[in-house]
C-alpha cells in the first residue's frame, strides 16, 4: 500500500470537496484518508489500482490532478 497526496484541480467549496471524495471512494482499492479544498489524501495498492483509474475518476467530476 501507498500513501499519495493528490491535488485535485478547480476545487472552491465543500461541494467540491464532496464530489472529488465521492469520485475517490468509487475507485475500488482506493482508501479515502482526507479531502480538503486542494488536496486528497488516499491509500491505494498499485499492483491492483492504477493512478491512471484515479485520474479519470477525478477528471470525470472536473477535478482533474495537478502537475
Amino acid at each position: 500500500m501507498i500513501r499519495e497526496t493528490l491535488q485535485p484541480e478547480n476545487m472552491s467549496c465543500q461541494h467540491c470537496v464532496n464530489r472529488v471524495r465521492e469520485a475517490l471512494e468509487s475507485v475500488e482499492g482506493v482508501e479515502v484518508h482526507e479531502v480538503e479544498v486542494g488536496s486528497a489524501v488516499i491509500t491505494r495498492d498499485p499492483s491492483t489500482t492504477d493512478s491512471s483509474l484515479i485520474q479519470q475518476a477525478l477528471d470525470n467530476v472536473g477535478h482533474p490532478i495537478r502537475g
